[in-house]
């Protein structure tokens, strides 16, 4: 073996050593979830028939949070913003999206599994499924709101 690869061999085995090392250290705090462990409840913030799995974090609390949104076919997601930056990651279907301060379906994109939107504190926007439901991964630090420009288009302020 040749003296870089070795370098990179103890390189690489130091490294996981490391990280190994710290991962005991911690001791506490993993958390590991497959789309099977997933525990999900409605989301009437975000619209009907939207659902929601909080994986990691209390949403009203100023700390880190990571969430699942499943959307249905067809949802939309009226104007509206959020009190922290928001990072979006698309897992599953397409998810249809756009800022402004007005909904034009033909403005939003076609954002598709594994795309990823960063989406600063406060800034408009609005998104909707078409023929299939999606799944989308958000985190960031809370806590976590959904303010709509228009209370018509707020669907907890629907008449059932």
């Amino acid at each position: 073996m040749g003296a870089h690869k070795a370098v990179a061999v103890s390189l690489a085995l130091l490294s996981a050593a490391f990280l190994a090392s710290a991962a005991l250290a911690e001791g506490t705090g993993l958390i590991a979830a497959t789309p099977a462990e997933l525990k999900w409840t409605p989301a009437p913030a975000v619209g009907p028939g939207v659902m929601m799995s909080v994986i990691e974090g209390d949403l009203k609390k100023p700390e880190p949070f990571t969430l699942r949104l499943m959307l249905p076919a067809n949802t939309k997601v009226g104007v509206h913003t959020h009190p922290v930056t928001e990072r979006v990651t698309v897992i599953s279907g397409t998810f249809y999206f756009a800022t402004g301060d007005s909904f034009d379906a033909a403005k939003a994109k076609a954002y598709h599994p594994g795309d990823t939107l960063i989406i600063p504190v406060g800034m408009p926007m609005y998104a909707a499924t078409r023929k299939q439901e999606a799944v989308l991964q958000l985190h960031g630090t809370g806590p976590w709101g959904i303010t709509y420009l228009n209370p018509a288009d707020d669907p907890r302020n629907s008449k059932k």
